[in-house]
Order: C-alpha cells, then sequence, then structure tokens
C-alpha cells in the first residue's frame, strides 16, 4: 500500500489544495491534525480513499491528497 506523499507535488495539485483550503476556509487546527497525521507516514489504498478529521474530510487516490471538503460534503473510496 502506498504512503501518503508530502513532497514534490505537481504544482497544478499543489495550487488546488491551497485554494481549497482557502475557499473552504479550512481552520489552521484541522491543518495542525492533518500534518500530525502524516507525520505517521499513514498508508493508504491505491485508488480513492478519505480521511475524517472533525472540521474536514480529507479526500486522496493513491500517494497524492486531492481535496479538502467540508463537514457534510460526502467523499468518495475507502475510509482510512
Amino acid at each position: 500500500m502506498p504512503r501518503v506523499r508530502r513532497q514534490n507535488l505537481p504544482p497544478a495539485l499543489f495550487q488546488h489544495l491551497l485554494d481549497r483550503v482557502q475557499e473552504r476556509r479550512i481552520a489552521a487546527d484541522q491543518l495542525v491534525l492533518l500534518a500530525r497525521w502524516l507525520d505517521e507516514a499513514p498508508e493508504v489504498p491505491a485508488g480513492e480513499w478519505y480521511r475524517r478529521f472533525p472540521g474536514m474530510t480529507v479526500c486522496g487516490e493513491g500517494e497524492l491528497i486531492k481535496t479538502f471538503l467540508l463537514p457534510g460534503q460526502a467523499p468518495r473510496g475507502k475510509k482510512v
């Protein structure tokens, strides 16, 4: 199983993630929780997956985080 990639993201994907954080007003404390989770080098499925945090849901595919959702928005894939 792949691990979430933290470096060398495609520039367009990185910009997309920054845009979602800003547009959806993801709180800094949620990003801290995300960073702590990423520090654990989590394994994720090769396909679509998601990880819920109290104030957001992180969605990914394989080793890449693809977007951030707000509570109430429906993620796709396997829960990790």
